[in-house]
Parts: structure tokens; sequence; C-alpha cells
């Protein structure tokens, strides 16, 4: 089946979309985890900056 979507006698993503739709998932899942400790690291010196005598 993915031989024929692949030739555009069905509908579908074709293999080359499908990897690239792979590669754009683990993208965005390594984006949400930079975030994730950029958001941790901001909590912290937001601490260290609310307590400078530590």
């Amino acid at each position: 089946m993915q031989a024929q979507i692949d030739g555009g006698q069905r509908q579908g993503a074709t293999g080359e979309e499908l990897a690239e739709i792979k590669d754009l998932k683990a993208k965005v899942r390594r984006l949400e985890e930079d975030n994730e400790i950029l958001r941790r690291a901001s909590i912290f010196f937001a601490g260290e900056l609310d307590h400078p005598d530590r």
C-alpha cells in the first residue's frame, strides 16, 4: 500500500513525508525537553536572586 501512495495511485503521506513527520516529532520532543530544562533553570536562578546571601 505504501508503494501505491509513493507512486501516486493512492492518497496518503508518502514515505518521504512520513520520515519528515517522524523527524519533526523528534525535534519537537527535544525542544520540549530543552524548554523544561530552561524553565527549571529560570526558577532556580530566580530563587537565587531572592536570597543573594546564600
